[in-house]
């Protein structure tokens, strides 16, 4: 990672990944399910250099963020302690599959797909989707469902770069970089085209301000999925459904008392990210083969 004043590790890309089948084991599921519900320590899987979802604001800081906040606030009304584990995304799905993490924080889409594979909280964040282009010719896009000849930058595997290909992009992929490779590779041409959640995009953006002069969110290009309109939630085994009933509980109450509300202004600029956002977008929807 490098080393920014503020604030540092800001990688943009682990929220939307596409679904990979991992085979559920029934050995003592019940005794299992149990089990977990009684952990006083959550293992928890996160990035560290998701802005401002989970990230560091200098080199050496505690791990941070919106999700990294709601997880700790979660955790406290249940009288959990957390350990939160740094990894990749398709680290951090195979960690709770395996059991060596109950849960994942990361800003997960609720897809259809994903629910099939694992148990999601109650969402506490609703957005839409955007796409960051060099600033002047919005590098040569005029409307964001063509895409051919153009370089989508992403992480590998994920819904986002499944989408820029399936619009006629071809895939510039990383692996879990922070937000300052993405966007001066952007600026510089080596890539043509960023497609992330808008919130994320427009807080990296702030972040940066010697890149707002070469980068935009054009409004025209705002759009949303089937896997935006649920919202955002916590990740975890299908099986494990005794945590994760506590934790919906818990959070519906962090939503009621309002301290998801000020949780998100903290980390969103002002912005509230837990209610459905009012604002004018395209719907794609992303091909499941």
């Amino acid at each position: 990672m490098l080393n920014f004043k503020k604030p540092l590790g800001l990688g943009l890309f682990g929220l939307t990944v596409a679904s990979v089948f991992v085979p559920v084991l029934s050995v003592s599921a019940e005794s299992t399910n149990q089990k977990v519900a009684n952990e006083k320590t959550w293992v928890v899987a996160t990035s560290g250099t998701l802005y401002p979802t989970s990230y560091h604001e200098s080199k050496g800081s505690a791990l941070t963020g919106y999700d990294v906040a709601v997880v700790k606030a979660v955790a406290k009304g249940l009288n959990k302690k957390v350990v939160f584990k740094e990894m990749d995304v398709d680290g951090m799905l195979t960690s709770v599959n395996n059991g060596s993490a109950v849960m994942a924080a990361n800003d997960f889409g609720i897809s259809p797909q994903r629910k099939k594979q694992f148990t999601l909280s109650t969402p506490y964040k609703f957005s839409y989707d955007s796409a960051m282009v060099r600033k002047g010719d919005d590098s040569g896009i005029t409307k964001i469902t063509q895409l051919t000849g153009k370089k989508a930058a992403g992480e590998a595997g994920t819904n986002y770069q499944k989408l820029a290909s399936q619009l006629g992009a071809t895939q510039v992929n990383y692996d879990n970089v922070s937000n300052d490779v993405y966007l001066q590779d952007l600026a510089n041409g080596r890539t043509d085209v960023i497609l992330n959640d808008h919130y994320l995009q427009e807080m990296a953006l702030k972040a940066m301000p010697d890149m707002q002069s070469k980068l935009t969110i054009p409004k025209k290009f705002y759009f949303t999925t089937q896997d935006d309109k649920a919202g955002t939630g916590i990740i975890m085994k299908k099986t494990n459904t005794k945590m994760a009933k506590a934790v919906n509980q818990e959070i519906t109450k962090l939503e009621k008392n309002g301290t998801i509300t000020k949780i998100s202004k903290q980390f969103y600029g002002g912005q509230d990210v837990s209610k459905h956002p009012n604002v004018k977008t395209t719907y794609i929807t992303i091909n499941d083969n």
